[in-house]
Order: C-alpha cells, then sequence, then structure tokens
C-alpha cells in the first residue's frame, strides 16, 4: 500500500508535525529540544552536537564572510510523486528539526518543509532556498550534501529569530531519503525516510 503523501504550510506547529509521523509512517520518539552541550566556544558547541567537526566537501563550502548561527539534525521524509513518463520525481520533504541557536547558545527546534523551506516553531522566522548545489553523500543510498543560497525576502517580512537574516543553508551527512528504484504508475507517491545534517549562516 502506498503511502499518502502531505504538505506543511508555514506556521503550522507541533500539531502538524505530530501528523507527519502519522500520515508517513514515521516516528520521531525522542525528537525533542536537547540542552546545549558544555564547550568552550559556540563553534565547539556546533561541532560536539553534531557528532564532531563535519568533512565538507570543498563543492559545497560556505563562501567566506558568512558565519555559522544554527545546527540541527533532521528526521523526516522525502515525499516522492510518479510523473507521466512513469519516473518517480521529488514533491517535498517534510522533517523536523532539533539542535541549537549559536547567538546566544540555546535549544531550537524548526520544521522543514516545501520550497525548500525552513521554520523555527518557537519564534516563527522562515528562511527559503534556491539555487542548490550538490555533492556525494558519505553514505551509500543517500540524498546528496547540498549548499543552498538564502532566497531575499519581501522587506515586507522583515523578521528577527533563529532564520532571521540567513544567507546560505548546508545539509550535511544525508542517510536515506532516495527514491525507490524502478518504473512506477503515474498517479503513485511514495515516501522516503531520511536523516540529515542542516547548518545554517547569515553574514559576519
Amino acid at each position: 500500500m502506498q503511502k499518502r503523501t502531505f504538505r506543511i504550510v508555514a506556521g503550522v506547529g507541533a500539531a502538524a508535525i505530530a501528523m507527519i509521523g502519522v500520515t508517513a509512517g514515521v516516528s520521531f520518539a525522542g525528537q525533542t529540544p536537547v540542552a546545549a552541550p558544555a564547550a568552550s566556544s559556540s563553534s565547539a558547541q556546533a561541532d560536539s552536537f553534531l557528532g564532531g567537526k563535519p568533512d565538507v566537501p570543498p563543492a559545497i563550502a560556505v563562501p567566506d564572510g558568512n558565519v555559522l548561527t544554527s545546527v540541527f539534525k533532521a528526521h523526516g521524509v522525502q515525499n516522492y510523486g510518479c510523473n507521466s513518463s512513469g519516473a518517480w520525481a521529488l514533491l517535498e520533504p517534510a522533517a523536523v528539526l532539533t539542535g541549537l541557536s549559536l547567538k546566544p547558545v540555546k535549544p531550537a527546534t524548526a520544521i522543514h518543509f516545501r520550497g525548500p523551506s525552513w521554520q523555527s516553531d518557537s519564534d516563527g522566522s522562515l528562511v527559503e532556498g534556491t539555487s542548490p548545489v550538490s555533492a556525494p553523500s558519505p553514505n551509500p543510498n543517500s540524498i546528496a550534501q547540498l549548499l543552498i543560497t538564502a532566497k531575499t525576502l519581501d522587506p515586507a517580512r522583515a523578521q528577527t529569530g533563529v532564520f532571521a537574516g540567513v544567507t546560505f543553508v548546508q545539509r550535511l551527512n544525508t542517510k536515506g531519503g532516495v527514491a525507490p528504484a524502478g518504473a512506477c504508475t503515474a498517479g503513485q507517491t511514495t515516501a522516503v525516510k531520511y536523516t540529515a545534517d542542516y547548518r545554517f549562516f547569515k553574514k559576519a
């Protein structure tokens, strides 16, 4: 039986995140905000949270003049639909993120949905991405790692919060999320579990 796909829109909150797990058959048990680890600097705390300093391929390195401002671990799905050619095509991601905001260091949570977009579920700040650059995942049979440029939002949407002013987003250490192999029937949908680390940057 095919799993139904779903759409998340900005500002959905915790209730919609709970529905993600039900709809896609994904468990988010234990994905709760974490206490900030003790370390000598915010960058050290970010690396500690992610399990060590990430190995970033040169192709998706963040340009000079940008600084790391938050890190998250994501658990969710990549939603695919079968197109008229009988091939799977990405519809949208849907994930919950738990992590740390670094200025100041404190636990943070967010959601990831179509756009691609990321939104804090505590302060409502939002970042949307464009122009992804890819690099292979270090894990087999996994979606690519990415460097995503943040879109310039309408000045009327000026905001504060963890994602305000974000310039770049890195998706690293991806596991899973690859579309099913083989042909499909037009109109079918499926959701494939994935995890990843996300790092958000702003101008220095």
